[in-house]
């Protein structure tokens, strides 16, 4: 039975000035699977029954005002390739996708990982990106905005992006295998652990930042999917039985 008491969808405040833009990432809530993917999962490859991820799917799309097929998506691999899309469909290989079409809505999907989201409203480019410590680490942010660039003329400081919700910094511990890859800007040590804990938020924002776009025009999600796991989904909270969350965005068709 759908949730009715909280919201299926969380939209993007800093879009909200761009007439025909919908955006935003869905929480756990107001879908159809049963446990652990309760109720709202998002994700085809994490072992629910397939008809209710077509059925949240539905309703995730239709909140946004798109009709599912006409989404954008790709199986992700944690990598930094950048796919330019030109029709809705899905691709494999791709943590990153752009596009100048409307209709199209470009979804990633996510489950601790960090989902970011760009507009260029003077030419119109979108951008959905899956950063996972090792797509940060390897710059996919700045890797998006230069494909934007390349293929649409976009100007950084025209740009307005969402860092959206993911683990937090004080749930990402990790070992020196991980941590060397980040700046000290990034990572703290805690003695009582002898970990390190990342800061994926911080580190997406300041490849943005480097790029060009003004910290006044980035939006970062005040929550994250492990200390707020009642209303997201977090593969090492749940230690990976659990759904995904998609967060996506689009001009709608009638867009000027």
């Amino acid at each position: 039975m759908m949730d009715m008491e909280k919201p299926l969808l969380r939209r993007t405040a800093i879009f909200e000035p761009f007439h025909g833009l919908s955006a935003g990432e869905s929480t756990r809530h107001g879908g159809v699977s049963a446990p652990p993917f309760a109720s709202l999962n998002l994700g085809k490859s994490t072992g629910d029954n397939l008809e209710h991820v077509a059925e949240n799917r539905r309703r995730f799309c239709n909140t946004l005002g798109f009709d599912p097929n006409n989404m954008a998506f790709s199986y992700q691999v944690h990598g930094d390739q950048v796919r330019l899309v030109t029709e809705p469909g899905g691709s494999e290989g791709y943590d990153a996708l752009i596009t100048q079409v409307p209709g199209v809505l470009l979804a990633v999907s996510i489950a601790d990982c960090t989902p970011i989201l760009i507009v260029d409203p003077v030419t119109k480019g979108i951008a959905a990106i899956h950063a996972g410590w090792r797509g940060t680490e390897a710059q996919i942010a700045r890797k998006t905005m230069e494909a934007m660039q390349a293929a649409f003329g976009t100007r950084p400081e025209t740009c307005w992006a969402y860092v959206g919700t993911c683990i937090d910094e004080c749930s990402f511990e990790v070992g020196p295998d991980v941590a060397d890859y980040f700046d000290a800007a990034f990572k703290r040590y805690d003695a009582d652990t002898d970990r390190f804990l990342v800061d994926l938020k911080k580190a997406n924002r300041a490849q943005l930042q480097f790029c060009g776009i003004p910290a006044a025009q980035i939006e970062t999600s005040a929550y994250s999917t492990v200390l707020h796991v009642e209303d997201y989904f977090s593969h090492r909270k749940e230690k990976g039985q659990t759904g995904r969350m998609l967060c996506a965005i689009g001009w709608k068709q009638t867009a000027g």
